[in-house]
């Protein structure tokens, strides 16, 4: 009987208290070689592997507790979880693997659910247990974000590493109430200090926000269709710093003599049709 990969995911994911990354799954198979080289096997004289407490080559007493050598007993060897283990279980085995377990999962409908979060593999409780769950567990019914949060929530996953003044230039609003909400929810957290004037603090998202809105990683929010992160940085970068407006802004060329110097100028006197001509000395 070949080894079964499936079975062994499944006893991790299940005795697990945190999510089962790929790379801590391949630790555990290469922990295993290590093991089964460097322990000795117990005798097993009796039934279940259990040493029978005799010297197996003379048929004798073992020897005094200070002189005897400890033995661990290895359970009983089962082909499909400890046998003709792969030495190197490659990352698109565990990943193809995880994927049966959960479509096996959602076909059974028995209520669990084995998802893929920003740090690893996990069996969670279907949603539509939630209320039992919060009833076992006396917890209350969770608390919706309101808008304001929500609009503030995006801002940070978007523009993270951003002030306060960031975020409410942007909204148009004061941030602080929203800021303190999503602190507390810990969906965003304190990154640092911005290198500019006052060292304003910083948010940024955590890995709480992901599983909030179920992806990965950051790069798989869906990109804004409304303007780039560039476009961004300039309309900030001009909301803080106004531009005063001159002549191009206000549609005029270069070449077009600015109202202010036409004021200064002085008036020249016209005779006859022509306006430029210069006046006349008058005869003495």
């Amino acid at each position: 009987m070949a080894f079964n990969l499936k079975k062994v995911l499944k006893a991790l994911l299940l005795s697990a208290n945190h999510p089962l990354a790929i790379k801590d799954a391949q630790a555990a198979f290469t922990r295993f070689h290590e093991q089964a080289t460097s322990l000795p096997l117990a005798t097993e004289d009796a039934p279940g592997g259990e040493s029978t407490g005799l010297d197996p080559a003379a048929g004798t007493p073992p020897a005094p507790a200070s002189e005897a050598t400890e033995v661990i007993a290895e359970p009983p060897q089962d082909p499909e979880l400890y046998a003709d283990v792969p030495a190197l279980v490659t990352t698109t085995q565990v990943r193809e693997t995880m994927d049966e377990i959960a479509l096996e999962l959602r076909a059974a409908d028995d209520g669990l659910l084995l998802i893929e979060g920003a740090n690893g593999y996990r069996l969670v409780t279907h949603p539509r247990f939630a209320r039992w769950v919060r009833i076992l567990r006396a917890e209350p019914p969770p608390v919706k974000l309101s808008q304001s949060s929500i609009e503030t929530l995006a801002v940070v996953a978007y523009r993270q590493p951003v002030t306060r003044s960031e975020i409410e230039t942007i909204r148009g609003v004061s941030a602080e109430a929203g800021i303190n909400k999503l602190l507390e929810r810990e969906l965003i957290y304190i990154v640092g200090r911005a290198d500019t004037p006052g060292r304003p603090i910083q948010y940024g998202s955590t890995d709480q926000f992901l599983e909030f809105v179920g992806i990965k990683s950051l790069d798989e929010l869906p990109a804004s269709d409304v303007l780039s992160s560039r476009q961004i940085d300039d309309w900030l970068r001009n909301s803080i710093n106004p531009h005063k407006p001159g002549d191009t802004d206000m549609g005029l060329s270069d070449e077009e003599l600015p109202l202010e110097a036409a004021t200064a100028m002085p008036k020249r006197e016209t005779r006859g049709d022509n306006p430029t001509a210069e006046p006349t000395p008058a005869a003495s």
